[in-house]
């Protein structure tokens, strides 16, 4: 966990996070036997990498083989899906039974019977296998050096994306430019990467923090890749608080950084750090070749996660929420797992209170 006494600033950066619990409405209201009282709570969406001891995406994990629990209290999932879109591989130990159910040879769905739906966060949403991904590109004076190398690479990811997934393309020195806003359509964002032009100090975690709040109030997968080619020397807030915002909304929190930054081990703790607390990763590339490859790598991620959420359980505590996810059975135990911590109590609140006002006013916070 991720935090920072900071909140000053914090506040003063994001309007409105911080709404009184009572007032906000939730999708789900539980009852508190020691207080007597209806605790709303908000649905709680997770995207969980399973890899083993290679590296290797396991895919064709079921709803049953996960373990979720939010401050040792055990959580029922509420909706699962795995968005893995290569074809699936047998999973070592399952019965011969589970095989064709594991490995995605299922019988084919009855003519007459309508696609599936998943409800994430209560809506449904039919097909819901993409991701919105937001790239936030570093126009820092820092990036003379390998600007051109740098958009090159962005395309690159931006052009290998699945059709399903939706981009945004923000760019940053000083300011945060929103060149593209989420779009499928892949020329809008190619065109704002080729627009882009270098430019004065950096300031990241402003401007991530900004991009966070975007991201916030969307359902399902939600990603910000960011592409950094030195250290923060403009921002007025810290990486802590960036990171426990998008730990908090459910955003994972890619990073990809140069040698530049990677020679400064202030910048190279705090990517870390903020990446793997939200369950991304942090890349470190020394050069064109390396950056394409760290792209690639998250591109393999995000169509490599598992979505499960939950209706937390009956729970007094109203600040910061740990969470542990692990796999079932002693088949899977050799799996590694990775996701988000935990979570603000009420700053979930709070972005669940905006997302519902969105929908009371006809905005559609998809």
């Amino acid at each position: 966990m991720i935090r920072s006494n900071k909140t000053f600033t914090f506040l003063k950066l994001c309007p409105g996070l911080f709404l009184f619990l009572a007032s906000a409405p939730r999708p789900e209201a539980q009852y508190d036997e020691t207080s007597g009282l209806r605790v709303n709570v908000a649905l709680v969406e997770l995207n969980v990498a399973v890899t083993d001891n290679k590296g290797n995406y396991v895919s064709g994990l079921r709803r049953e083989d996960f373990v979720i629990k939010e401050d040792n209290i055990p959580e029922k999932i509420a909706n699962f899906e795995e968005s893995d879109e290569s074809p699936r591989k047998p999973i070592e130990g399952l019965p011969p039974a589970k095989l064709g159910e594991a490995t995605g040879a299922a019988k084919a769905p009855e003519p007459d019977r309508p696609a599936p739906e998943h409800t994430l966060a209560g809506v449904g949403i039919p097909g819901l296998s993409g991701a919105n991904v937001f790239i936030l590109f570093d126009t820092s004076n820092y990036m003379y050096r390998s600007f051109v190398f740098a958009q090159d690479a962005i395309t690159e990811f931006v052009r290998s994306m699945p059709d399903a997934n939706r981009i945004a393309f923000y760019s940053y020195s000083r300011d945060l430019s929103r060149a593209a806003a989420l779009t499928a359509d892949r020329f809008r964002v190619v065109s704002g990467v080729r627009s882009t032009v270098a430019g004065d100090d950096a300031a990241l975690y402003n401007s991530l923090l900004l991009t966070v709040k975007d991201a916030a109030p969307l359902r399902g997968r939600k990603a910000i890749v960011v592409f950094s080619n030195g250290p923060d020397n403009a921002s007025s807030i810290p990486p802590e608080d960036v990171a426990e915002l998008a730990q908090s909304t459910g955003t994972i929190i890619y990073i990809v950084s140069t040698r530049e930054a990677r020679s400064e081990p202030a910048s190279s703790a705090a990517f870390e750090r903020m990446s793997k607390a939200t369950g991304g990763k942090a890349y470190f590339a020394g050069n064109w070749r390396q950056e394409r490859d760290a792209f690639s790598s998250i591109k393999d991620d995000l169509t490599h996660l598992y979505t499960l959420s939950y209706y937390p359980q009956t729970n007094l505590n109203h600040g910061w929420r740990s969470i542990k996810v692990q796999l079932a059975g002693k088949n899977l135990e050799k799996y590694h797992v990775r996701t988000r911590d935990g979570y603000s109590f009420q700053q979930q609140a709070s972005v669940t209170t905006e997302t519902d006002s969105a929908s009371a006013s006809g905005l559609d916070p998809q």
